[in-house]
C-alpha cells in the first residue's frame, strides 16, 4: 500500500485498458483520475497537482509523447509513465529522451504495473526531497536538519533535556552532530543567555586536562606564572559541554565525579574549593558502559552522566534527511562562493540515498564542499561523486565474495576520501589510533607460490 495519498492520472484512449489500471491502483491506496485524450488531460492537469501521469503512446488526434514533453515543461515535479502496445527499441528511447521515468510495453501484468508505479513514485519523491527546504515540518530545535522519525526522538528528547537542569549524556558516531544537540539543549533553555563552552577532552594533553577544566593558583606548577580561572569557571551561569567524555584519565574522571556531586570546583594548587553554577553535558563515540565494565572509565561516573541520555542516529538510518541535508548545504557554499545553487539530478539523488556515509553529517558537508568549489555547471549528477558512491552493486551484495581485510580496507579508504586524506581525522571516525591507521594502510604482501 503507498504511504501516502499520491494523485496519479492515467491517460489512454482505450475505456477498458482505463478501467483495469484504476482499479488495480485505486486497491493500492492510490487517488486515480483518468483521461481518454491528450486535451482533457491538460486540463486536469492544470487544476490539480498529479504526482505522476501514465499515458499510453498512440492516441488520436494528440500523442502520448507530446503530453511527456508538455509535463516535463510545465510539470517538472511529477512524474511520467509511458505505456503502449507498439512497443519497439525506438519508441522506447524517444520516451525516455522525452522525459518519461518508465516504459511499460503491453501487455504487462499487475505487479509489473505497481513496480513501474512504485519506482517512479520513489524518484519523485526523492527528487522533490533533495529541491525543497524542509518548510512544511516544525522548525526543528536550534538549526538542526532533519524530518525522519529517527531525529523526531532526538528532538523530543531535545526539549524535554532543556526543560530540565540535568546532566546529558549524548551518544553516537563521530560526525553525526553532537555538538549541534549539545547547543540545541543549551540554547533551548533557561540558560541560553549564558555562556556555552565546548571542550574537546580528546584534544587537551592529559597533563593539562585538570587546569584547563578548573584552573590553577600562581605557583602551582612550573609554567602557572598567574592565577587562571579553567573551562568551568568560564561556563559559569550556563553550560559546559564535555565531548569525548571517554577519554578522561581516572584522575580526571574522579575530579570531574566531585564536581557533579559537590557543585564545586577546585583550581590546581588551590587550598578550598568554590561553588560553581554549570549544567554539564557530554558526549562519546564509545561505548561507555562497555569502557565500565573493562574498568576503563568510573562505573560511579558513568551513572552522573546518564541521568538523561540522547542517542544520536547514524546517517545511514536517517533515510530522506541525506536529501535535506544535501540541499542544506549545497545552498550555504554556493552562497559562500557567490554563485547559483546547483541541483542535484535524479542519478546523484540515487547514489547519495544509497551510500552508507561512514563519516555520517560530517563526510557530506566535506563532500557537497567541495563539489560546488571544484565543479561547475547548474547539475551535480553521479559521475562527480567519489566512486565509492557511484558503485551500482550494494555494499552488502559485494561484500558476500570478499575477505573482511579487503571490507575492511575498502571502508578505511573510503573515510579518508571522505576527509580529504586527513589520517587524524580519519583516525577519529574509525575509533583506532593513528598508528593503526598507518599499519592498516600499509601495501599487503601477496601470498607466496606453494
Amino acid at each position: 500500500m503507498s504511504t501516502r495519498q499520491d494523485h496519479i492520472l492515467v491517460v489512454d484512449d482505450s475505456e477498458s485498458t482505463l478501467r483495469v489500471i484504476k482499479r488495480n491502483l485505486d486497491a493500492q491506496g492510490y487517488t486515480v483520475v483518468t483521461a481518454t485524450d491528450v486535451a482533457t488531460a491538460i486540463e486536469l492537469l492544470e487544476d490539480t497537482a498529479f504526482d505522476l501521469v501514465v499515458t499510453d503512446l498512440r492516441m488520436p488526434k494528440v500523442g502520448g509523447l507530446d503530453l511527456v514533453r508538455h509535463v516535463r515543461s510545465n510539470f517538472p515535479d511529477a512524474g511520467v509513465i509511458m505505456i503502449t502496445g507498439f512497443a519497439s527499441i525506438g519508441s522506447a528511447v524517444s520516451a525516455m529522451q522525452a522525459g518519461a521515468e518508465d516504459y511499460l510495453p503491453k501487455p504487462f501484468t499487475d505487479e509489473e504495473l505497481l513496480t513501474a508505479v512504485r519506482g517512479a513514485l520513489q524518484k519523485i519523491h526523492l527528487r522533490r526531497a533533495a529541491r525543497l527546504p524542509n518548510s512544511e515540518a516544525t522548525p526543528p530545535p536550534h538549526g538542526m536538519i532533519g524530518d525522519s522519525s529517527a531525529m523526531r526522538r532526538v528532538y523530543d528528547l531535545i526539549n524535554r533535556a532543556a526543560a530540565a537542569d540535568a546532566t546529558v549524556l549524548i551518544t553516537g558516531e563521530s560526525g553525526t552532530g553532537k555538538e549541534l544537540v549539545a547547543r540545541a539543549v543549551h540554547y533551548n533553555g533557561p540558560r541560553a543567555s549564558a555562556p556555552f563552552v565546548p571542550v574537546n577532552c580528546a584534544g587537551i594533553p592529559e597533563a593539562l586536562v585538570e587546569s584547563e577544566l578548573f584552573g590553577h593558583v600562581k605557583g602551582a606548577f612550573t609554567s602557572a606564572t598567574s592565577n587562571r580561572a579553567g573551562l568551568f569557571a568560564a561556563a559559569e551561569g550556563g553550560t559546559i559541554f564535555l565531548d569525548e567524555v571517554g577519554e578522561l584519565a581516572p584522575a580526571t574522571q574522579a575530579k570531574l565525579l566531585r564536581v557533579l556531586q559537590e557543585r564545586e570546583v577546585q583550581m590546581v594548587g588551590a587550598d578550598r574549593a568554590r561553588k560553581i553554577d554549570v549544567r554539564v553535558i557530554t558526549a562519546t563515540n564509545k561505548d561507555l558502559a562497555a569502557l565500565v565494565a573493562r574498568g576503563k572509565f568510573r562505573e560511579d561516573l558513568f551513572y552522573r552522566l546518564h541521568v538523561v541520555t540522547i542517542d544520536l542516529p547514524p546517517l545511514r538510518e536517517r533515510g530522506d534527511d541525506v536529501l535535506l541535508l544535501a540541499r542544506h548545504f549545497l545552498t550555504r557554499f554556493s552562497q559562500q562562493a557567490g554563485r547559483p545553487t546547483p541541483t542535484l539530478t535524479d542519478r546523484a539523488v540515487e547514489a547519495l540515498r544509497a551510500y552508507s556515509w561512514p563519516g555520517n553529517v560530517r563526510e557530506l558537508q566535506n563532500l557537497l564542499q567541495r563539489l560546488v568549489i571544484l565543479t561547475d555547471g547548474d547539475e551535480l549528477d553521479a559521475t562527480v561523486l567519489p566512486a565509492a558512491m557511484r558503485f551500482s552493486i550494494p555494499r552488502e551484495a559485494r561484500a558476500l565474495n570478499r575477505t573482511l581485510a579487503e571490507i575492511e580496507r575498502e571502508h578505511i579508504e573510503a573515510v579518508l576520501a571522505s576527509v580529504g586524506g586527513n589520517k587524524t581525522r580519519a583516525a577519529e571516525i574509525l575509533g583506532i589510533h593513528r598508528k593503526s591507521l598507518r599499519e592498516k594502510l600499509k601495501p599487503t604482501e601477496p601470498d607466496s607460490p606453494t
